[in-house]
């Protein structure tokens, strides 16, 4: 049985971890290799414009920034051969502006894909 609670925290079989405040999957007809230049290319821009740190682990880079105005936000960007997957934590102070954050992304994504 899954829960949800006011915190944003989910349980299930007692683990426990922070829900991502946004959570955004796309379509691709990409090979595997080039929807992960893709996701590179998206991670690379947000290096350069919100100084995250991010890595590959497998198919997926995981993010997250150190310092700056994005400071406290996590996230990955998951690449399967059908799809890629972006999930983002952003820290209470940056949750305000989510809707625009969102819209962002999706743009980003339409670019890309």
């Amino acid at each position: 049985m899954a829960v949800r609670s006011s915190l944003g925290f989910h349980a299930n079989g007692g683990t426990v971890r922070a829900m991502a405040t946004i959570d955004i999957s796309r379509n691709h007809a990409l090979s595997i290799d080039d929807a992960k230049k893709k996701a590179e290319e998206l991670a690379k821009g947000m290096e350069q414009k919100f100084g995250i740190q991010w890595k590959w682990d497998g198919n997926t880079i995981r993010f997250d920034a150190t310092s700056g105005a994005a400071k406290g936000t996590k996230g990955e960007v998951a690449v399967s051969d059908k799809n890629v997957r972006v999930a983002i934590d952003l820290p209470f102070m940056l949750r305000v502006m989510k809707g625009t954050i969102e819209e962002k992304v999706n743009e980003k994504l339409t670019a890309l894909l």
